[in-house]
């Protein structure tokens, strides 16, 4: 990768609709030069896809939280299967630590979340966080 990859990406992270003639004029490239290294990086697996970010909030879902789990290794792969299966579940990751899993999840209320979290404890010992703010929104990482 180079700096005209690097903007290129910089740029599409910022608005993954940004126009190939303006990624072209951000990376200093032709837009047959782009439109190339564009391919290359979505080939290359660098460019994994794109979505639009949605306001949850202003969709009803007002309840962003992080549910962390300690289970036993051998309940990891049906918890795994039933939260794919649920549409409120944003992420989850495996972490190091007293905790096996964390999900961020979103609900439309407190009633919604506690019965996930319910439904969780069934699988192990959860610990949740409600969200107040988000101060620094989510975000790539280009440099």
């Amino acid at each position: 990768m180079d700096t005209a990859d690097r903007a290129i990406l910089k740029s599409l992270a910022a608005n993954a609709r940004t126009p190939i003639k303006q990624l072209a004029q951000d990376a200093y490239l032709s837009s047959p030069a782009v439109s190339s290294r564009v391919e290359r990086l979505e080939k290359k697996g660098i460019i994994k896809g794109y979505q639009a970010m949605l306001d949850h909030e202003a969709l009803g879902f007002h309840i962003l939280a992080f549910v962390n789990i300690a289970i036993v290794p051998e309940k990891k792969a049906s918890l795994i299967e039933y939260a794919r299966g649920c549409p409120n579940v944003l992420e989850c990751h495996h972490v190091t630590g007293s905790h096996s899993l964390i999900f961020k999840v979103c609900f439309c209320s407190t009633v919604d979340l506690e019965a996930f979290v319910g439904r969780l404890q069934t699988y192990g010992k959860t610990e949740t966080q409600v969200v107040f703010s988000t101060p620094i929104e989510p975000r790539q990482i280009v440099e």
